[in-house]
Order: C-alpha cells, then sequence, then structure tokens
C-alpha cells in the first residue's frame, strides 16, 4: 500500500512538472501574488478556469490538479466551525473529532464595545478553522439591525453603521492572519428571512450609503477581506448575488474590492447575470433545470457546463472568466498556498476562555434598581433557578449557525458550578417550548410532542420562588423556527410559551427576582416596572454558564452596552411605523429611510425601553466637562475632544465613553446624532482617566441623493458625550468653515 501510495505521488509530482516547467513563477511563494496569479492563469485551460467558480461539494470548489493549485473548502462559522458534513448532503457526517468551540453570537461580540474582543474573536475561530483545514470562513454578518423580528439578527453586529464597521475590521484581520479568508456576509440589504430568496428591497441611496453599506465598506477598505458572501434578496430588480450595482459598480470598482464574491447558497439564478454582474464562486445551487436534492449535479450549476456553453457559443468572453479566475487564484495564495500560515489550534481551553472572557464584556445589565445583583452569597441560603433556558443547549439549531460544541456550560450548570455548597440551588423549568426534529441529522425523526401543561409547570416554578431568598428567572427566545433563526422570522415582539405571565408571577412571589433573558433580538417587557433586575446575557457559546454565573455573583463587573434600541413596542421601530415589513411577497421598501433605531427614536422622541449604547455596571462614572482643542475647523483640519471620566463608585469597573455629532443645521434632514467614536476605559475606584476622540470631516458628512455624493456642509456641529444615546453627559460646540 505504501509503495502504491508513493508512486501516486511521483506520478502526480510528474505531471505537475510536467504541465509546469522549470520556471513556475506561480509555485514559488518569494514572488509578488500577482506575478503568481498571472502566471498560473496563463497555463490554465478555459475548462479548468471554469470549473473552479462553482463547487464540487456542499462546501468545497476544485482546484486545479494539473497544476497542483488546492481545492478550497468552506466552512459555516459565524460562532464556531460547523460540524463535517457528507460530500453532496447537508447531513453531518459522524466524525468524532469535530465538536468546536463555540463562541457567543456576534451580537454578544458587538455588545462589548470594544475592539480587542473582536481581535481575540477573530483569532480564536481563525485558529479553530485552519486546524479543520478550512480557508474560506463564512462570516462575519454585518447587516443592519432593522427589525427585532428578524431571525438572524443573532448573527450579526446590531444597528448603527459605525459601531458594525469598527467592531468587524479587527475580527476579519485577526482570521485572516491565520491563513483564512474571511468571507463576510451578507452584502447587501438582507434585512428579513421571510420570502429572503425573493424579495426586491427598495431603499433610497442615501439610506444604502449611510446604513446599509457602510460595514461591508470598512470590512473591504480596511479590513481587507478576501471574500464577500452575496446575499438572497432582490435589489433594483436584481439578485444580489449577480447584481451589477452592487458587485460590480460598488464592491469592485468604487471600493477596490481585489477578493471573491461568493454565492449564498442556493444565491444563482442565471447564468449570464452571474458571469456579467459581477459573481465568482457559485456555491449551493438549486441545480438548472433539476431540483434542489439532486446528487452530485454540480456540473448543472450556472456557472459550470452552461457557461462553457455560452463561451463556446461566442455568446460571452473570456474577459469575465479571466477575472473570476485571478480572484479564485488570488484567494488560493493567500490561504493554502501560502507555505507560512500557522497550522491553528482546535477544540483547546485557550479558545474556550476566550469565549468566556468575549461573553463576559458583552453581557448588559439592562437594570439594577434595588442593587439586587450582584447576589452576595453571604446572606443567600436558597436560590431558585426558574426558566427552559437555563437548561436548553443553545448552540444547535438556528441554521447554518447550528454547531456540534465540545461542551456547552448551560446557566444552571455555571450557577451551581459557582454557588457550590454556600447555598442551596433548586431548579424549576416554569414553562416548557415544543421539541422539535434535530438539525442536520440523517433520518432524524420528528420528536415525540407531549402535553405541556403551562399552570402546572408555572405553578411549581412560583411555590420554588416563594421559598427561596433569591430568584434568577433564565428565559428569552430560542433557536426554533419563528424565534432566533435562519430561514424564518419571529411572529410577534412578546416573549413566547407564557413567560410574561410566569415572570409577574414570579415576582409577585418573590420581589428579589432576577429576570436573564438569552436572545438574539429586543423583546417586549410588560413587567419591566415590576422586577428590579435584569439582564442581557446572548447566545454565549460553549461558556455561556459559567460567563453568566460571574457577572451574576460579582465576579465579573458588567461592562456590556446594547448594540441596537430595545423599543416599547412593535410600532415604536420604524420599519413597522413607516416602512414595510415583511412586504407584499414581491417588494418590500424602506420608507423609513436613513432613521433606524436611535436616528428614529430620536427624531421622533419616542422613549425606548432601552437605549441604544445603554448598559449599567456594579460601580457609577461621573463625566466631566468635554472640551475641543479648536472652536473652528476647516473641512481638511481633524478636531478633538477630550473628557475626562472617574469610577465615582466601589468596585473597579469598565465604562464605554461615546461620542455621538450633531449637525445643528444641514439642506437635508440629519439625525439628531450619530455615533462617531466610542473608548471602553478601566477604572479603579476613584480612578480618573482623560478620553480622547479625534475626528475628521468624514464623521461631519452626510450621503446627498440629489447629488449622488457625499457632503460636507459648513456650518455650527455638537459633539455629545455620555454612556449611551439616551444618556448624554456633556457637549459642546464647533464650527466647520
Amino acid at each position: 500500500m505504501k509503495k502504491l501510495f508513493f508512486a501516486g505521488l511521483l506520478i502526480l509530482s510528474g505531471q505537475i512538472a510536467g504541465a509546469t516547467g522549470p520556471d513556475a513563477i506561480y509555485l514559488d511563494s518569494s514572488r509578488p501574488i500577482e506575478e503568481r496569479v498571472e502566471d498560473a492563469l496563463a497555463r490554465m485551460t478555459t475548462e479548468e478556469k471554469v470549473a473552479i467558480c462553482h463547487a464540487q461539494s456542499k462546501f468545497s470548489s476544485a482546484g486545479v490538479p494539473r497544476l497542483g493549485i488546492p481545492e478550497n473548502w468552506c466552512t459555516d462559522g459565524p460562532h464556531g466551525i460547523r460540524a463535517e458534513v457528507l460530500w453532496d448532503e447537508w447531513y453531518g457526517a459522524n466524525w468524532t473529532s469535530d465538536s468546536c468551540i463555540a463562541f457567543p453570537a456576534l451580537t454578544c461580540l458587538a455588545a462589548s464595545w470594544n475592539p480587542e474582543m473582536s481581535a481575540l474573536y477573530g483569532k480564536s475561530i481563525g485558529e479553530e478553522a485552519r486546524y479543520r483545514n478550512k480557508n474560506v470562513l463564512l462570516g462575519p454578518g454585518v447587516n443592519i439591525y432593522r427589525t427585532p423580528l428578524n431571525g438572524r439578527n443573532f448573527e450579526y453586529m446590531g444597528e448603527d453603521p459605525f459601531l458594525a464597521s469598527v467592531m468587524v475590521v479587527p475580527y476579519i484581520q485577526n482570521v485572516q492572519k491565520i491563513g483564512v479568508a474571511a468571507c463576510v456576509k451578507h452584502y447587501a440589504l438582507n434585512n428579513q428571512e421571510i420570502d429572503r430568496d425573493h424579495i426586491n428591497v427598495i431603499v433610497d441611496d442615501r439610506a444604502l450609503y449611510e446604513i446599509y453599506l457602510p460595514a461591508f465598506k470598512a470590512a473591504v477598505q480596511e479590513g481587507e477581506a478576501w471574500a464577500i458572501m452575496g446575499s438572497y434578496n432582490k435589489y433594483k430588480g436584481e439578485h444580489a448575488c449577480h447584481n451589477q450595482y452592487l458587485l460590480n459598480d460598488i464592491l469592485k470598482r468604487d471600493w477596490a474590492f481585489d477578493g471573491v464574491v461568493v454565492s449564498d447558497w442556493g444565491g444563482t439564478h442565471d447564468t449570464k447575470e452571474a458571469i456579467l454582474n459581477g459573481l465568482d464562486m457559485e456555491f449551493g445551487s438549486w441545480t438548472n433545470g433539476l431540483n434542489w436534492g439532486a446528487s452530485n449535479a454540480y456540473d448543472n450549476y450556472f456557472l459550470a457546463q452552461p457557461y462553457l456553453a455560452m463561451l463556446k457559443s461566442g455568446e460571452v468572453t473570456e474577459k469575465e472568466l479571466n477575472d473570476k479566475a485571478r480572484r479564485i487564484l488570488r484567494l488560493i495564495f493567500r490561504t493554502t498556498m501560502n507555505p507560512n500560515r500557522p497550522y491553528g489550534s482546535f477544540g483547546t481551553e485557550e479558545h474556550a476562555l476566550a469565549g468566556r472572557k468575549i461573553a463576559q464584556e458583552g453581557i448588559v445589565l439592562l437594570k439594577n434598581a434595588k442593587n439586587t445583583l450582584p447576589i452576595e452569597l453571604s446572606g443567600t441560603k436558597r436560590i431558585a433557578v426558574i426558566g427552559e433556558n437555563a437548561v436548553k443547549r443553545m448552540t444547535v439549531g438556528g441554521g447554518s449557525s447550528s454547531l456540534k460544541a465540545k461542551y456547552e456550560v448551560s446557566p444552571l450548570e455555571g450557577i451551581r458550578r459557582f454557588v457550590g455548597e454556600q447555598a442551596e440551588i433548586t431548579y424549576a423549568r416554569g414553562y416548557e417550548s415544543p421539541a422539535v426534529k434535530e438539525q442536520d441529522v440523517k433520518d432524524a425523526k420528528e420528536p415525540e410532542q407531549k402535553v405541556i401543561d403551562p399552570e402546572a409547570l408555572r405553578n411549581e416554578a412560583v411555590e420554588a420562588a416563594r421559598n427561596a431568598d433569591v430568584v434568577i428567572f433564565v428565559g428569552g427566545l430560542n433557536k426554533n423556527e419563528n424565534q432566533d433563526s435562519e430561514g424564518s422570522d419571529r411572529k410577534s415582539y412578546g416573549l413566547s410559551y407564557g413567560q410574561d405571565e410566569l415572570i409577574s408571577a414570579l415576582v409577585k412571589a418573590n420581589p428579589n427576582t432576577v429576570v436573564v433573558l438569552i436572545t438574539g433580538n429586543a423583546v417586549a417587557m410588560p413587567w419591566v416596572n415590576d422586577v428590579p433586575s435584569i439582564v442581557e446575557a446572548w447566545y454565549s457559546g460553549t461558556e455561556s454558564g459559567n460567563a453568566l454565573a460571574s457577572v451574576l455573583f460579582g465576579e465579573v463587573n458588567p461592562s456590556g452596552k446594547l448594540p441596537f434600541t430595545f423599543p416599547v413596542r412593535l410600532e415604536d421601530n420604524s420599519a413597522h411605523r413607516l416602512g414595510e415589513y415583511p412586504g407584499d411577497g414581491e417588494k418590500v421598501v424602506y420608507n423609513e429611510s436613513i432613521w433606524v433605531g436611535y436616528r428614529w427614536h430620536d427624531k421622533q422622541n419616542i422613549r425606548p425601553l432601552f437605549a441604544f449604547g445603554h448598559g449599567l455596571s456594579y460601580t457609577t462614572f461621573e463625566y466631566g466637562k468635554v472640551t475641543a482643542d479648536k472652536k473652528t475647523i476647516t473641512a481638511d483640519e481633524n478636531i478633538s475632544f477630550t473628557v475626562s471620566v472617574k469610577n465615582s463608585g466601589k468596585r473597579a469597573g469598565a465604562e464605554v465613553v461615546q461620542l455621538y455629532i450633531r449637525d445643528k443645521k444641514s439642506a437635508l434632514p440629519r439625525p439628531v446624532k450619530e455615533l462617531k467614536g466610542f473608548r471602553k476605559i478601566e477604572l479603579q475606584p476613584g480612578e480618573s482617566q482623560e478620553v480622547r476622540f479625534t475626528i475628521d470631516r468624514k464623521a461631519l458628512q452626510y450621503y446627498d441623493d440629489r447629488k449622488q455624493e457625499w457632503v460636507t456642509e459648513p456650518g455650527a456641529f455638537e459633539a455629545l458625550i455620555g454612556s449611551s444615546s439616551a444618556d448624554i453627559r456633556t457637549r459642546v460646540t464647533f464650527t466647520l468653515k
């Protein structure tokens, strides 16, 4: 067998040598990538160029074996590396070595408001992908939070384009340092799951450029992302995966993107559009003329035999094909043919602890009116933990982010580990969601649906609450359909499964109740005034329970801030008040334009349930008066703002200092304020620190859709600094000449 193996290697080596010759520049990693690309391209046949433009399995595309150019292997993984699947099926391959570390959802990362956490996240998940020999990581996602009903909001970074732009860059950079391409998604305007595969998004240019594109632009121009995934929806009547305006005009021409445009799985619909309108690699198509389950039908993909047929007939030239091949070769040379990339690591304690740290920084203390938190164990004998989410696995389900985690510490387990013998822990489920079929498991059967008695579950929980010193309710959403899940949106803004009634009953039985929400979305809280303490814990991955317990019991002082607004009612959200959702089945109109999230709440003076940027601490912070280094600037000058922040409490803690800019008078309507800077600082009790922000004219611009250009308009501006969008502590005025 060994003789046959080595004989095969010799034959392959001989074939490569014969095909390349002694002057194979593309094999010389010391040469510039562009030289290697051109050399490899010149050696490829038309058929080989076409072959690398489409999938050969569910998650891979062909290389060029004759030239020793390897395959590309993608992996789902915005929050962890997906388990191996069968070659031509979605079902798991039942490996025993593919159990990953589950990292927090990107809403949690964004809630850290800390680019250092983003860098740590990218490094850790990049190492996991590299170890599994994947060279394209399908993530991160940066679609804007338009409505709290969107089932995939948990995969993204919130409602504000500046926050998402700042947070996405270190993630990309640190993934790619490992030799793995970050594939930023879903480009663009993918803001709902209902009708996602065909809905035509109608949005004005101002909203497009100011709200929905900035994070993608930052990913390309600052993060230097090597790949971008098109979205399912249409824009200007063309599918986003082959869209002239989005891909050719904006992405490749205006932003000078030199990477690969990858289709979302099943996002390609037309051969000629795919050729001409900017798509480079096609994956997951429901094969042309065949049903989606057709086996090994990759030659029928739009960019396969139909593409070759158009080339041979002369209907299209090789101009576009060569551009696609160059981009794909560039990707390969940056990843699999980079001999200096590290080997990575997988499922390590280091990665698990990185995930815990990110989760700890992202957990948001929403309310703590009676200082119920942190829970002091010295005076606590009995703790009642209540709620299905205290024990429910959250690393599985939800669509393409579903993971086969090495382990997952539940909130109940984390609380029990932390408390140990210091207090008695009792548990009552309180409510229950219907059981669902296990995702991506071959021949998985529908689970037996038992009869759920909500009243009995509630009564049991209330009795447990009555007999406890402290109640910790752990509820929220889950990964079931119509919750936080790919392929479906939420049906309502409220909590499901009778949780609102349960929470009200619990707090009546025991006023010393803490509500912990595990969600990727905002939720209604009709009980908000009755509950003393509320914590947003997100989907926090492998170490979720340990991270939560460390915050609840004061080992870690919470420092997370909300990356999106919690409206009181769904009608307080602009998309539901002004715009259309989910549209008429064919189109959806974003009538709300730029008035997304806190921009809308400010404009209409609507008080949110919890504001964008909001998050409390176990200590307090005092802000001094902000000063500017100039009173007047020109368009070519920078201006700096300085503010002193003091920890005025008795515990060490971290504060996110936020800078917003207001244009006091403009030709077009502008938001009351827009986030343009933030810094997370750690302070000991009594310690002060000066925080300095420097901005340039870009922070003062808006997009004038009449002129089709960015405008810096002279006049008076105001710099506002505070602890959230609704908690401005100090401000200063300046003038742009």
